[in-house]
């Protein structure tokens, strides 16, 4: 008989559900639910949304969460139906978790889950307090001050020292930090599909199909295993797929990029990298120049202060499946274009605090992304991050001592941000489909990373966080070390080097020193750059600068560019390996950024120190900062009985094709620094701007550290006015601007570029003065820098020149005394000037300074004391309305005097005087009041003199 056939089982297959889908599908409703909301809103009725109790449009002009989502018709039940929808998601994300994680942290799982819940059923009412908890701050106060204050969203007037500032706040302000939280909430939810990515985990639906008869069910085979270290030193195990999404990313990314052969792949990979680095430092240094317009115009603390904070985004990798997901291919290019696109694109936003708010954000991501990129590389990661601060500095090198994509520029330096962007683009592009090459870490008997296990990760992060803030405050910009050794001029010569033309030295040498580590092989190179004898090297040649001036104290600073260059590879890559050893990337690299930003404070408050509450502490302690770098530095060398660090092993040495290129990079850069200088050499002496009769045009302007009243660079501003008031003599005042509060940028170089000067850009940065420049078009004889008695307030500074104005020695005082709040210290640098211009007589004297007195003021007020012992006279005694600017002259005949209005370029205005020169070999001899103020009718004058200042305004 034949065998009875059994009826076939029904075949149902399961149903398999991959939790990273799950949390997909919740952020894309979410993010749906909300963005449609605004959309509506705004289009079907803008005026109504953002109206409030306050104000309406235009003063409120951004509506808030509530308002879109809650008040009006049809974007309400839009938003509704979409947040239903997101539930089922987001309470299967809330299960997700519990499972993941319950088994290593229970109670903690079980807390999560608890709250997890409550904020699904409270959707948005404390759904958002897990969210970026920074905008939290900001928030409250922006709330505040709509709902106690009444401020309208629009407008607030704050007076800052005469001046009606007008700043953006309240409820519209409010709104973005509310629209911030709900970006942030649903981006933390977001990041828990990486994480179940990488677990692979997965819900099946619908029974298990049974195996065939007689065949055995399919033994596991050994799978390769890659082991991740965490942040918090967890090894979490993955087992490895031929077909996963990152095998199948390396497959599809080596037929991208057609444009670029397989043979020029690694050239145009390390091109890449390089270009990023620069992006990174841009940016990176570009966030405290951008909020210091804030605390200029407060002259004290603004609170956008702690917007430098943004560099302490590290301590978020502290979140494993953050740092996870900001290691990945694909979290490195999310954060690449964020902060690209908010960083760089800043540059077209008006507001000043637009452009800090769209800065500290981009710092945060490029900060967070570079360290991720760090902790996970496998080495190179030194000579990359020293290559792009060179390429950076070049730049700014070439560019007016400006980096042509801060998103501060101004005017056609803007074309220059665009092609940076477009060009940061294509590199994150290339980065994103660049073919993973194999890797493999060396390893130790014992497993782990060669890295001495007795190394405390603090010994690792001071010399990080102090090596990030000596490569920004000394070699960001090639002149800064011009500055701190400048001293003037003698027998019409500089006594130093110049910064315009002596900046291509300085990279030059930072080339040098990057080189070295390049030229010996990795044993060697660190048992020569972490021995003791190289460490005091550098703190030798950090004396130097710092004692010494001119060409003794720049040679200092030169051989102190080359040791920091040199130690940036080895430094980082102490801070890397210790991470992988340990799995502390948060606590190794957050306390790093926090060395940084107490490094950057206390450098400012040694000049800032009379505006801040306490900064007395650190007047005039350069040399203590300095000795903190050092010190800091000192802990990544070897010292016998002291520390027990041992010669490091690299993880993996860069290629040959990695080293060779950089070698030539190093050399471009060189070679380009001094052909800019070459350009840029003067072909011949300056000519002033009327040759022909012996008269000259001064001018003082306080220039407000070169941002204007827009928060841009206004460097190309201040030399069109001079340009076109055909200055001959030009007194600049709070001019240094060699600090990270102020960019590294040198004022004077454009004028002196365009219009052709001799300059003396006054005391440096480690003379602790707020600045003072001279630019004339005469030669100069001599100059001697002057620090004015200070005993309470801010260092007052004074340039003594000596001009050789057609053929008659002229000396031209610049100055600027203190502020009004501190009498006695105006009292005394009054007293300290007028000794000086007393000194030269009977030379003719002109004297363009700060001074803030009225006119004809009795003692102690500065102005008489000036006048009477000084031996000089006020241009025009009768003009009341003056305040800070004077200019008081002697032995000479006063012709023409005007003010100009400080327009949108600063603050102050503009003062020039015209002054006609007594014939070769006489003197003034009649200098009467009567002769002084005598006047003739214009008509009658040689057209030089009436038109000296027109037709931009008339003359007195």
């Amino acid at each position: 008989m034949p065998p009875e056939h059994s009826p076939k089982p029904t075949s149902v297959q399961p149903v398999v559900v991959r939790a990273a889908l799950v949390a997909r599908l919740h952020t894309s409703l979410a993010y749906t639910a909300f963005v449609t909301a605004l959309a509506v809103a705004c289009l079907c009725h803008y005026k109504k949304v953002v109206k409030n109790g306050v104000a309406g449009y235009p003063e409120e002009w951004f509506p808030s969460v509530s308002a879109t989502i809650g008040d009006w018709y049809p974007e309400r039940n839009l938003f509704q139906i979409l947040i239903a929808l997101t539930a089922g998601p987001r309470f299967a994300l809330v299960c997700f978790q519990y499972y993941l994680h319950y088994t290593r942290r229970p109670a903690i799982s079980t807390l999560v889950f608890v709250f997890g819940i409550i904020r699904t059923l409270s959707c948005g009412g404390i759904a958002v307090s897990t969210a970026f908890f920074v905008s939290i701050i900001p928030l409250v106060y922006f709330f505040i001050q709509h709902k106690v204050h009444r401020i309208p969203g629009g407008t607030t007037f704050i007076k800052f020292s005469q001046l009606d500032a007008q700043f953006q706040a309240a409820y519209t302000h409010y709104s973005f930090f509310e629209w911030g939280l709900i970006f942030f909430d649903v981006l933390y939810d977001a990041l828990a599909e990486h994480e179940y990515r990488e677990a692979d985990l997965q819900v099946t639906l619908g029974p298990k199909t049974p195996a065939p008869e007689g065949v055995p069910a399919k033994m596991n085979s050994p799978s390769p295993v890659a082991t991740v270290t965490t942040a918090n030193g967890d090894a979490l195990e993955k087992k490895s797929d031929p077909n996963s999404a990152e095998d199948l990313a390396v497959k599809r990314t080596r037929l991208s990029f057609p444009l670029i052969s397989p043979d020029l792949r690694p050239a145009a990979s390390f091109i890449s990298d390089v270009y990023l680095s620069y992006i990174f430092w841009s940016i990176f240094t570009s966030l405290i120049p951008t909020l210091f317009y804030f605390s200029v115009w407060e002259l004290g603390i603004a609170g956008h202060e702690l917007a430098l904070l943004s560099t302490l985004s590290p301590f978020l990798l502290g979140i494993t499946p953050l740092l996870r997901w900001a290691a990945s291919r694909e979290g490195r290019t999310i954060l690449y274009l964020v902060g690209i696109l908010l960083g760089l694109g800043a540059v077209g936003l008006q507001s000043p605090a637009l452009r800090l708010l769209s800065v500290a954000p981009a710092t945060v991501v490029v900060v967070l992304g570079q360290v991720a990129k760090w902790s996970s590389s496998e080495g190179g990661d030194g000579l990359t991050l020293g290559l792009g601060l060179l390429v950076a500095s070049l730049s700014k090198h070439l560019n007016h001592s400006n980096n042509p994509v801060w998103p501060f520029v101004n005017g056609k330096d803007t074309i220059y941000n665009a092609i940076g962007l477009t060009l940061a683009l294509v590199a994150v592009y290339e980065s994103h489909t660049r073919p993973i090459a194999p890797t493999a870490t060396k390893l130790t008997k014992e497993g782990q990373a060669p890295f001495s296990n007795h190394v405390n990760w603090i010994s690792v992060a001071l010399p990080l966080g102090s090596l990030l803030f000596s490569l920004h405050n000394m070699l960001s910009d090639p002149s800064t070390l011009v500055a701190w050794s400048w001293t003037g001029y003698h027998d019409r010569s500089p006594k130093g080097p110049v910064p315009h033309l002596h900046g291509s030295l300085t990279l030059i040498a930072q080339c040098a020193g990057l080189l070295i580590p390049m030229l010996l092989n990795p044993s060697h190179a660190t048992e020569l750059l972490t021995h003791p004898v190289w460490f005091m090297f550098g703190a030798l040649s950090a004396c130097i600068m710092y004692t010494y001036r001119n060409w003794t104290g720049y040679t200092g600073g030169l051989g102190f560019a080359l040791f920091l260059m040199s130690a940036v590879p080895g430094v980082l890559q102490n801070a890397v390996q210790a991470t992988r050893a340990r799995g502390n990337v948060a606590r190794v690299f957050g306390a790093a950024m926090g060395v940084y930003c107490v490094l950057n404070l206390a450098s400012i408050f040694t000049v800032a120190y009379a505006f801040v509450s306490g900064g007395v502490v650190f007047r005039e302690r350069t040399d203590a900062v300095l000795f903190a770098q050092m010190a800091c530095l000192a802990l990544s060398f070897r010292w016998p009985r002291i520390n027990s660090l041992q010669p490091l092993q690299a993880d993996k040495v860069p290629s040959k094709t990695t080293l060779s290129l950089s070698k030539s990079l190093l050399a471009v850069v060189s070679v380009l620094s001094v052909l800019g200088t070459l350009y840029r050499w003067p072909g011949a002496p300056p000519t002033p701007s009327q040759p022909g009769p012996r008269i000259f045009n001064a001018g003082i302007w306080t220039v407000h550290f070169g941002i204007d009243n827009g928060g841009r660079d206004s460097q190309q501003g201040i030399t069109d006015l001079i340009r076109d008031m055909q200055l001959d003599v030009v007194g600049l005042l709070e001019t240094d601007l060699y600090r990270t509060a102020f960019g590294h940028r040198d004022l004077t170089r454009v004028a002196v570029e365009e219009l052709g000067y001799y300059v003396d850009i006054g005391p440096g940065p480690n003379s602790h003065t707020w600045g003072a420049t001279l630019l004339s078009k005469f030669p100069i004889i001599n100059s001697t820098h002057h620090l004015l008695p200070s005993p309470h307030g801010e260092l007052a500074p004074a340039i003594e020149a000596v001009l050789d104005i057609f053929g008659t020695e002229v000396t031209v005082v610049v100055a600027h005394n203190g502020q009004e709040e501190d009498p006695l210290d105006r009292e005394l640098q009054s007293t300290e000037l007028a000794r000086i211009m007393a000194a030269s007589h009977p030379r003719p004297v002109v004297f363009l300074g700060y001074v803030v007195t009225k006119p004809r003021a009795d003692r102690p007020a500065p102005y008489k004391i000036l006048v009477e012992d000084g031996k000089v006279f006020d241009i025009d005694q009768d003009d009341e309305e003056r305040w800070c600017e004077y200019i008081l002259y002697r032995g000479l005949y006063r012709t023409s005097y005007a003010r100009l209005s400080r327009g949108t370029l600063t603050d102050t205005e503009l003062q020039l005087g015209q002054f006609a020169l007594p014939k070769h070999g006489t003197r003034v001899t009649n200098e009467t009041q009567v002769a002084r103020y005598l006047r003739i009718p214009k008509e009658t004058l040689p057209e030089h003199h009436v038109c000296a200042f027109t037709p931009c305004l008339s003359i007195g």
